[in-house]
């Protein structure tokens, strides 16, 4: 039967720039705010409390994290990564929004940006770079075909806008953990910013009926997955018009942050279904959402490493984690 042999997770965006780099990306962000909304959002006063070289030394713990995450993915060679993000209007728009979706084609172009000229450009990145992946189709087909058995309305797309793979969430983890495209990949797209939005108690569940799936399969196939988001932050893109809280653009609910590390942190993330899809809105952690498939395809297990640090200047909480199934001693305990 197939098995995941890995669950890994962390942030995107911000967490994936140097410290330096943020300053000028919080601005353009804060630009992007001003011209969907025509106000200009005003800085978080807890930026006056970090200085740079704080931030830097306290991020090389959390760079240390992702370092191990990639090392761990190829360490043990997996046959395919099944990256779970969310889609922020990059393949998926308003005229065609599913909760949650699979690509069942045989490979895609990954479009990413070097952000970092983002900052002398008006917030404009640079020309595209494109790198063609090799997807598990079969996988991607079975994984469709037994979750519909199971219940689950799971939407495909065999085929994305010009071949390509837009969405930040899987591109920015491509290219982090396999620039150059030796694994084949399965995405799958859960939505985040737009309510209504899959409720915690159902992306456990859909985890839960991936692992089913997954273990179903008649081969051998060695499974590594990917939640690709988080945590706390409020961005340009958030879904303000839903939102009735005091955060601004920037804030962190680093409380909320720690207290869903802790119980992933402890082996039990099956905690985190009991949350609401306000309580996700509240604290700015609707891309939350794809930890929690995450936990749901893993069950009560403590993860080999987890780090947690927020960054106002970042405007994020940033978490890295990783599940080593293969090597580790503990029962998975995964719901059924």
């Amino acid at each position: 039967m197939g098995r995941i042999v890995a669950g890994l997770a962390s942030s995107h965006a911000f967490a994936l720039l140097e410290p330096d780099d943020w300053d000028a990306r919080r601005q353009v962000t804060r630009s992007h705010y001003k011209r969907r909304y025509g106000v200009e959002p005003p800085e978080r006063p807890e930026i006056a409390g970090e200085t740079l070289e704080g931030n830097r030394q306290r991020f090389q713990r959390y760079a240390a994290a992702l370092s191990h995450l990639r090392d761990q993915l190829h360490r043990q060679r997996p046959d395919v990564l099944v990256l779970i993000g969310d889609d922020q209007d990059e393949n998926f728009r308003e005229e065609n929004l599913p909760q949650f979706a699979i690509y069942t084609g045989d490979d895609v172009l990954a479009e990413g940006r070097d952000e970092r000229t983002a900052q002398v450009t008006g917030g404009h990145a640079g020309p595209p770079t494109e790198t063609r992946y090799r997807c598990d189709a079969a996988l991607s087909r079975a994984i469709h075909e037994g979750m519909v058995e199971d219940g689950f309305d799971l939407a495909s797309s065999l085929r994305l806008a010009d071949d390509r793979l837009r969405s930040h969430a899987h591109v920015q983890i491509l290219r982090m953990l396999d620039p150059t495209a030796q694994i084949p990949i399965v995405p799958i797209f859960v939505n985040a910013i737009h309510v209504p939005a899959p409720t915690p108690a159902r992306c456990y569940q859909f985890g839960a009926g991936l692992r089913r799936v997954i273990e179903r399969q008649p081969d051998t196939k060695r499974v590594a997955l990917f939640a690709s988001g988080g945590l706390s932050h409020y961005t340009a893109g958030f879904p303000w018009p839903h939102y009735d809280g005091q955060a601004t653009l920037g804030w962190i609910h680093v409380d909320f942050d720690r207290m869903a590390v802790g119980h992933m942190a402890e082996g039990r993330g099956s905690e985190l279904r009991k949350l609401t899809s306000k309580d996700l809105l509240d604290s700015g952690n609707i891309e939350m959402r794809q930890w929690i498939v995450l936990m749901g395809a893993l069950g009560d297990v403590p993860p080999t490493e987890l780090v947690y640090e927020p960054f106002f200047r970042g405007i994020m909480g940033m978490a890295a984690g990783c599940w080593d199934l293969e090597n580790s001693t503990v029962a998975t305990g995964a719901a059924r």
